[in-house]
């Protein structure tokens, strides 16, 4: 699936003396898409920058990742995410 500029990852939580912000972005992309190169195409113009991090939710397999903005293009706007680190699942054990 592709990327679609209506669905944008939203800010959670403005980053304040010094730190970066926090970002929630949810959709049916696998980790492994999303942290594709340039997959936020218009990161740039929501306000996005490297080192922010990003809490990713895979509504389609319910797996939640953590990743951080690694760059903007310059050129274009879009943003790469770095690679997930899984920190849930939808696997309930009780």
């Amino acid at each position: 699936m592709a990327y679609d500029t209506a669905n944008p990852p939203k800010l959670i939580a403005a980053g304040i003396g010094g730190l970066g912000n926090l970002w929630h972005y949810q959709s049916a992309d696998a980790t492994a898409t999303v942290d594709g190169a340039g997959y936020i195409s218009n990161a740039k113009q929501l306000g996005m920058k490297v080192n922010d991090s990003v809490l990713v939710v895979d509504t389609a397999n319910g797996i939640t990742s953590f990743h951080r903005v690694a760059a903007i293009n310059s050129t274009t706007g879009a943003g790469d995410l770095s690679n997930g680190t899984t920190v849930g699942t939808a696997t309930n054990s009780d």
